[in-house]
């Protein structure tokens, strides 16, 4: 019956802010951004950004995105560090793998996941 994810999108309140996080602090490609919606993508996957006025971030206790990364997880974590990311809580290691959690700069939920080795 479900065969894939179409999109995942995110409620933002600072459209021009949050395209600059997901494009200069994350590095990922914004391939739509116009009036109060943008989308950028991770791999083949688009994430929507969404500043409508009745949109507001939850913050936490919502979803999360967990972003896969190229090489080891604490270079990945290192880097956003030096971007100026704040990460919620040390990096953890867990048997399904490691993550690495923070926000956007909208409040929105987000990690970084290393599977396990």
């Amino acid at each position: 019956m479900i065969s894939k994810i179409e999109t995942v999108w995110l409620p933002v309140d600072d459209m021009d802010r949050a395209v600059g996080f997901y494009r200069d602090t994350l590095g990922l490609e914004v391939v739509d951004h116009e009036g109060k919606w943008a989308e950028v993508t991770a791999g083949d996957q688009r994430i929507g950004l969404n500043a409508g006025k009745d949109e507001t971030p939850a913050g936490s206790g919502g979803a999360v995105i967990a972003f896969g990364v190229d090489g080891a997880i604490e270079d990945a974590v290192a880097q956003l560090r030096d971007k100026g990311v704040a990460f919620s809580g040390d990096l953890s290691d867990h048997p399904w793998g490691k993550i690495a959690p923070f926000k956007d700069s909208e409040g929105n939920d987000l990690q970084l996941y290393a599977p396990p080795a």
